[in-house]
């Protein structure tokens, strides 16, 4: 690994659980306010507070580095395309699980190098895991539990195997389920925040999970690197790559995460659009 790599990737390391530590303490002591965006979306107090520890971290350890977040104005198209790389942040994944207190949310920290991933960092706080990868170097996991690589599920029979379902808590179960094929067994997993979901598929506690609803690209930038180091694969619901600092609009398609690769996953998604 780069020396120049390594260092940006332990950087985004400590920004990610610097961040993550005190939301926690945020978190638990519910001294926060909740508000509502113009897309009626929530933000928080904690959003804004790990916003500017992430941001203040990275500009001190790594100040020729342009950050785009969630929760600040980000330039125009015609300034960031000319970024060769930049860092790409959520500084809290699952905003509505943190105002739901089911701790199911987590920081995100991503490095975008010619308009893919580069580095992928999602710290977790409730499980205090810190999930990372850099391209081509393979996924890894801390937490006090366990350490070491992290790979997708290895499915026995492709064609045949349960698929496990990570669902958010707080999406219609039928919404999701009405676009999987009847061919296939399923199992469902609740979890929270999109990248949340990507963790665990990318260390095989489930095998797929479907967005359906507006995201950011700070949404999947982490988890993209992280799934596809591990063997699996973030696609938009046509199965078309996902697209970084690429258009004026900072918004994701509706996306899907799959495990094994082994699986034909086009044939296991009947995703349809709603009149």
């Amino acid at each position: 690994m780069p020396d120049d790599v390594g260092k940006l990737l332990e950087i985004a390391q400590q920004a990610a659980k610097k961040a993550g530590k005190v939301v926690w303490e945020v978190y638990d002591a519910e001294d926060y306010v909740a508000y509502a965006k113009d897309d009626d979306s929530p933000v928080t107090t904690a959003d804004y507070l790990a916003n500017e520890i992430i941001t203040s971290y990275l500009q001190e350890h790594a100040p020729d580095i342009p950050i785009m977040s969630e929760e600040q104005d980000n330039p125009d198209l015609t300034i960031r395309a000319h970024w060769p790389r930049y860092w790409l942040i959520d500084p809290i994944d699952g905003t509505q699980e943190f105002v739901a207190r089911s701790g199911d949310f987590a920081v995100n920290i991503a490095l975008i190098e010619d308009n893919q991933p580069k580095i992928g960092v999602i710290y977790w706080p409730a499980g205090d895991s810190l999930y990372y990868a850099v391209r081509g170097q393979g996924a890894f996991k801390s937490s006090p539990q366990e350490s070491g690589p992290i790979h997708v599920r290895s499915f026995d029979n492709p064609k045949e195997d349960v698929v496990v379902i990570a669902i958010s808590r707080r999406q219609s179960r039928d919404k999701v389920m009405s676009r999987m094929s009847e061919q296939r067994i399923y199992q469902t997993l609740p979890l929270g925040s999109c990248s949340l979901k990507a963790c665990f598929i990318a260390e095989g506690k489930a095998d797929f999970f479907m967005r359906i609803g507006q995201t950011g690209e700070w949404d999947t930038g982490a988890a993209q690197c992280i799934v596809t180091e591990v063997g699996g694969d973030i696609l938009s619901v046509d199965f078309e790559r996902l697209s970084y600092n690429q258009r004026n609009i900072l918004t994701n398609p509706n996306f899907l995460v799959m495990g094994d690769q082994n699986v034909n996953w086009q044939e296991v998604v009947n995703y349809y659009e709603e009149d």
